[in-house]
């Protein structure tokens, strides 16, 4: 379970996060989607503690996110490029995330085998370093390395932006695939509303930082997004 309590960022004057309260429960997919500036990113951020909440706070199996690590062995990320070692090639990052998870050169292998679709033969055994990879191979490269070591939840920002049609619903069919298998809980922000509609148990709405709608009927989920985003 996660559960945000009175969350609130602030600027100087500006408020940009105010999120009273938000409980996301195990083996939820749940969507985060808004247009640009709403706050997504800066609330996935502060749920990771990589930016600090003025006030008030976030739990994750209980755990208070800004005063304990030990949720950090459970959750997985993948934010953007700057959480990737860029100077790596993809197999050298891999391997570097196997020992820091403990796995075996095994394990590792299973776990690039639920990629190997969504990979397409671009990623693994190529010698190009990170750095020098298309956005959407990046991209690919984040969420595999997001979802190493089994955890019990992944926030994945825009992780449809940048893959080509067919990788994209490559990438719906695992994250469902995983969903069912281990249970986990996924959060997705993004902007592409087919998309989380289509593998979302539930999505919330968010409009200057704050929460104006929380959908749960999927049915009428996007009826309801369109008739917002179009005003």
């Amino acid at each position: 379970m996660i559960y945000v309590n009175q969350l609130k960022k602030q600027y100087k004057e500006a408020v940009v996060l105010d999120v009273e309260q938000l409980s996301i429960p195990k083996s939820e997919c749940f969507g985060l989607v808004g247009n640009n500036g709403a706050g997504k990113t800066t609330l996935f951020r502060i749920m990771l503690d990589l930016v600090r909440a003025t006030s008030g706070s976030v739990t994750i199996d209980g755990q208070d996110v800004s005063k304990s690590e030990e949720w950090k062995a459970t959750t997985g990320a993948y934010l953007d490029e700057h959480m990737l070692l860029t100077y790596l090639t993809p197999d050298e990052y891999f391997k570097t995330l196997r020992k820091i998870y403990g796995m075996s050169e095994a394990d590792l292998g299973v776990h690039l085998e639920k990629f190997s679709e969504l990979f397409n033969e671009e990623i693994i055994g190529k010698k190009k370093y990170i750095r020098d990879l298309s956005k959407g191979n990046l991209k690919k490269v984040g969420i595999a390395a997001a979802m190493m070591g089994k955890p019990d939840v992944v926030f994945l920002d825009e992780p449809f932006e940048n893959l080509d049609p067919s990788s994209q619903i490559r990438l719906k069919k695992l994250i469902l695939q995983e969903k069912e298998r281990s249970n986990t809980t996924f959060l997705i922000s993004s902007h592409d509303l087919n998309h989380v509609t289509e593998i979302c148990d539930r999505i919330v709405l968010l409009e200057k930082g704050k929460i104006i709608n929380d959908l749960r009927d999927k049915s009428a989920m996007m009826s309801e997004l369109e008739a917002y985003f179009t005003g």
